[in-house]
């Protein structure tokens, strides 16, 4: 325990433990701590689960930046399927920087600040506020 109370290490591995203790699913949940930035990671059974976790340890943590690096588990295919392309992204790629906003960032992509929502909607893995984003956040921007 460091001189003002836990760690953001011990915080995150105790945020982790709770998470697990609640029985969604995820497989191999871990933190990582690197200077003020979290990285979570493990294999989650579904996006909504995905989300969820994020949630939780958002709720349960007071991180500059957590990266949520969970992957969703993938089905099984039939065995007579055949292998399908993958789309072409639908979506590039922002670094929140000092100053953005949701609303700032929308008027920037898409010509109109209140269709921030389009871009909340698509980063529902990174944040539980549109009104909460933080310099750093890597955050999908839908064409």
């Amino acid at each position: 325990m460091g001189l003002f109370g836990k760690s953001l290490e011990e915080k995150a591995q105790e945020a982790v433990a709770q998470i697990g203790g609640m029985g969604l699913g995820v497989k191999g949940l871990n933190a990582s701590v690197s200077g003020k930035t979290v990285t979570l990671t493990g294999e989650a059974p579904s996006l909504e689960v995905k989300t969820r976790v994020m949630a939780e340890f958002n709720s349960r943590i007071d991180a500059d930046n957590v990266v949520n690096q969970i992957r969703i588990a993938a089905g099984a295919a039939p065995k007579d399927a055949a292998p399908v392309a993958a789309p072409a992204p639908e979506f590039e790629w922002y670094e929140v920087q000092k100053g953005d906003t949701l609303s700032a960032l929308a008027k920037r992509f898409y010509g109109k600040g209140g269709m921030y929502m389009k871009i909340f909607e698509a980063n529902k893995d990174v944040l539980t506020n549109p009104d909460l984003i933080k310099v750093g956040q890597r955050l999908r921007i839908p064409k």
